[in-house]
């Protein structure tokens, strides 16, 4: 978990978290009370971190005695009622950030004295990997709480076979977790004292700071598994014990264009060092690496010996990322590999054979369109591979990844480029490195068993857990024996009988520990994320439109905030109400969600701009001049506009080039991405000519998206996206769409950055820079070569620059025509306007900070 609060005269009174976990299914609870004790309205945030996997079941917020309670309704409607009754002043969202968390903010503006409790719940099913559950909370209270509580309450029917609670705290809380257990039950609690949070004997400060977390398996007596039953649903666990994991033949597909140069690549080759050196000599490997072009280590699989190992890390060592990136030809290279070794009967036929693919970008040469070649892998892969994808960074299409992933037996995950990153791949490779079994295939019979007919089951994580679910149809036959009987011909199991089963139900509806309902609702829980898996993949509009509306049934009727539901939180009598969206559709992707609040365009009348081949217009106030230069750089280059350490805040664009006719015609140059990147919270918008993005996920249209208390972006649908940050620096983008059948002209991007933006003396960049306004003389004005238009000489930084009288666009209010505005012409790229040359202002990445002071 993460608790923020903004605002300094703020007293947190209680800070309360209860998990309750049955059968592996787990109802948290958080709970806060806060009070505004400063002299001044102002606005409390609070702000919980979740594991992704989770889906929040309801919001309530109590303000001063008016009680805003949450709802979960269809994305349209509730959005339909929101925007009826707006909530000046009030936000909520959910936000992707982290490696396996997301994140719910909501924050309020009240006045002095004003009392907030704030009440979070969600569930999520635990998942077994490496051989244990793992249940994690994050904690972040960011100040001394009083009352500060954690209870974890675990109830396993078969019995607890180990819980631990590694001190994933810090030394500073050594011991203080305190477990007790018995057969069945388990329950740890964390309630530090008042001084037992402080950083240091007479610290302000509180160490509560990072992930709280409980670890525990459970008794196995056979390899039939557990079956559960309550309230009408079931769940079988199968975890098969005593089993050795098989040998494995992998090829690892690395991205090494370059957009990988620098730390991504570092970390990159820190994991890989560390994955060669798990490989035994039971397993084959290969290793290829692309850019625009694709190479192989080895076009063979080896054996993994430790000559062969350590061949292999001296080539990835020796790597050096540049150029495109080719993802088709790389993917098909791999299979091809896999293919020959199979039909030479090179591997061993009890093996598994898989493809890991580690990528930051999207694909740019080769075969570009992610249709085709999800189609051109799906078709090589014959369902006899599996593809595990790893996205680095933000700017990662990761939706792509994860659909050519589930596509081919396999799973993705995104990684993001923080100091752990190397650490995140070779976790990740640690789960799906030990295959367990081929594949198991699941059939339920057709009179005991609603809603599912067939499942099939990849089997690849190390000490992970199949779960089976299903309804109890009310029949006179035997209907768990029915389902036991099919499920252990299936895989050669007995199985005890439906009557310790419903004996069973009847204990578990008398526990303390459980919840109620847990059955149902872990029924729900693994049926919608089956659902959402199989839209992703529907083959037809039709086929999607009807998984659609499962989804959108059960997610309603069991209060589940997905990708196509939105929690609704209302006050009393419904005068007030605040939306919370989930953060992403599987296949179109969205941010936090539709909270309508457009950031006002005051301070861009006299705008510093960049606008079409780029023309860039810098509005000198005290001189009361607009000075513009064109810069001819090069498609693909990434140039600073603003760079502020001192801020945190880097503005960076990449050029895109126009289409070339003919071999000899000049290829003119448009900004195709803005980015803005705050360093302190690690966040980075991304505007494309085609879409915009925070952290790789989608914006939808007119939307404003908290993306933390301290960036907020506005979107208009195909028209303009804002970027504000701290309240002090804002950045604007305008869309401009050309006709699609222009033989030269490609959609472009317009650049507005206000002057009355508040940089710290740090600040530089070809538009930065400006921020402190340089003196500037012009004089000696006279008739240019061109009759219409005037020249002069200009005095600035010490130069005297021939200028000349001009006129560029300024596309803000009429985004078709522009209106003209008139400066003065600087040329050669504006030199002698701009410190140093042009070329200083190139940086590697989209969240490169100017490297040197020019």
């Amino acid at each position: 978990f993460r608790f923020a609060i903004r605002g300094d005269d703020i007293t947190v009174k209680s800070y309360k978290v209860e998990s309750r976990i049955t059968s592996r299914f787990c109802h948290t609870t958080v709970k806060s009370s806060v009070v505004n004790s400063g002299p001044n309205a102002q606005s409390i945030g609070f702000n919980v971190q979740i594991p992704k996997r989770a889906f929040i079941t309801n919001f309530t917020m109590n303000v001063n005695g008016i009680m805003f309670v949450g709802s979960v309704k269809e994305k349209t409607v509730a959005r339909n009622l929101y925007a009826q009754a707006r909530a000046r002043g009030k936000a909520a969202g959910l936000v992707r950030y982290g490696t396996d968390m997301e994140t719910f903010k909501t924050e309020v503006h009240v006045p002095p004295g004003s009392k907030i409790e704030f009440e979070l719940h969600y569930q999520e099913m635990m998942q077994r990997k490496l051989g244990f559950y793992e249940h994690s909370l994050y904690l972040q209270p960011g100040r001394l709480v009083p009352q500060f509580q954690v209870d974890v309450y675990i109830y396993e029917p078969n019995g607890i076979a180990s819980v631990e609670t590694p001190n994933t705290l810090g030394e500073h809380f050594s011991g203080m977790a305190k477990l007790t257990s018995s057969k069945d039950k388990a329950h740890v609690v964390f309630k530090p004292s008042l001084q037992q949070q402080r950083k240091c004997e007479n610290c302000t400060t509180s160490a509560i700071d990072g992930i709280f977390t409980v670890k525990y398996d459970v008794l196995r007596d056979s390899n039939a598994g557990e079956l559960h039953v309550s309230d009408g649903h079931f769940v079988h666990f199968f975890a098969p014990a005593n089993l050795s994991p098989l040998p494995k033949n992998i090829v690892f597909v690395i991205d090494v264009s370059g957009s990988m140069w620098g730390v991504k690549m570092k970390q990159t080759v820190e994991a890989m060092q560390t994955i060669l050196d798990d490989l035994t000599m039971d397993d084959y490997f290969s290793i290829v690496d692309f850019n625009h072009n694709v190479r192989c280590w080895s076009e063979e699989l080896v054996p993994g010996s430790t000559i062969q190992v350590a061949e292999a890390k001296k080539y990835i060592q020796n790597i050096k990322p540049n150029g495109g990136t080719n993802i088709n030809e790389a993917l098909m290279r791999a299979v091809q590999m896999l293919v020959k070794a199979s039909n030479q009967g090179m591997i061993d036929p009890r093996s598994v054979s898989m493809i890991m693919l580690v990528s930051d970008g999207d694909p740019t040469v080769g075969e570009i369109k992610l249709s085709a070649i999800q189609k051109n892998v799906k078709k090589v892969m014959r369902e006899e591979f599996s593809l595990f994808s790893l996205g680095i960074g933000f700017d990662v299409d990761y939706d792509f990844l994860e659909r050519i992933a589930m596509e081919n037996r396999g799973v993705a995950q995104r990684i993001y480029t923080s100091h752990d990153a190397s650490d995140q791949i070779r976790r990740f490779y640690s789960q799906v490195s030990s295959p367990l079994l081929r594949k198991i295939t699941v059939q339920f019979p057709e009179d005991s068993v609603s809603d599912v007919t067939q499942n099939h089951f990849d089997k690849y994580f190390s000490g992970s857990e199949l779960v089976v679910a299903g309804k109890v149809l009310p029949s006179e036959s035997t209907t768990l024996n029915s389902f036991t009987t099919a499920f252990a011909d299936r895989l050669d199991l007995s199985l005890q009988t439906e009557a310790d089963y419903l004996e069973l139900d009847a204990a578990l509806a008398q526990q303390q520990h459980a919840f109620t309902g847990f059955a149902r609702q872990m029924w729900a829980y693994i049926t919608v994320n089956q659902l959402l898996a199989e839209r992703s993949l529907a083959p037809t509009a039709g086929k999607k439109r009807k998984i659609t509306q499962r989804i959108l049934t059960l997610a309603v009727e069991h209060q589940f905030v997905t990708p196509l539901t939105a929690l609704l939180v209302e006050s009393e009598e419904a005068k007030e109400r605040l939306l919370a969206d989930s953060p992403r559709d599987p296949k179109q992707g969205c941010c936090a969600g539709d909270l309508v609040w457009l950031v006002p365009d005051k301070g861009l009348q006299s705008t510093p701009r960049v606008e079409n081949d780029p023309h860039f217009i810098v509005h000198l106030p005290k001189n009361n001049m607009d000075v513009c230069f064109n810069i001819d750089s090069e498609p693909g280059h990434i140039l600073n506009l603003v760079s502020d350490p001192g801020a945190g805040v880097v503005v960076n664009g990449q050029l895109v080039g126009s289409k070339r006719v003919e071999e000899k015609e000049k290829v003119y140059t448009y900004f195709g991405t803005i980015s803005v990147f705050y360093q302190p919270d690690g966040i980075r918008v991304s505007v494309k000519n085609y879409i915009s993005k925070v952290h790789g996920f989608l914006f939808e249209p007119h939307a404003m998206i908290p993306v933390c208390f301290r960036v907020k972006v506005s979107i208009v649908k195909d028209s303009k996206v804002m970027v504000t940050v701290d309240d002090k620096i804002t950045v604007m983008v305008l869309l401009h769409r050309v006709w699609k059948k222009h033989p030269t002209h490609v959609d472009f991007l317009g650049l507005y950055i206000p002057n009355n933006n508040q940089y710290s003396s740090q600040a530089h960049g070809l538009i930065g820079q400006f921020g402190q306004e340089p003196e500037v003389r012009v004089f000696n004005l006279h008739q240019g070569a061109d009759p219409l238009k005037k020249e002069a000489t200009m005095e600035v930084k010490g130069n005297k620059l021939v200028v000349t009288r001009g006129w560029q666009k300024d596309y803000r209010r009429d985004q078709k025509r522009g209106s003209d505005v008139f400066c003065w012409f600087i040329h050669n790229s504006g030199k002698g306007f701009i410190d140093g040359h042009y070329t200083n202002y190139i940086v590697p990445r989209l969240d490169s900070f100017l490297p040197l002071p020019l």
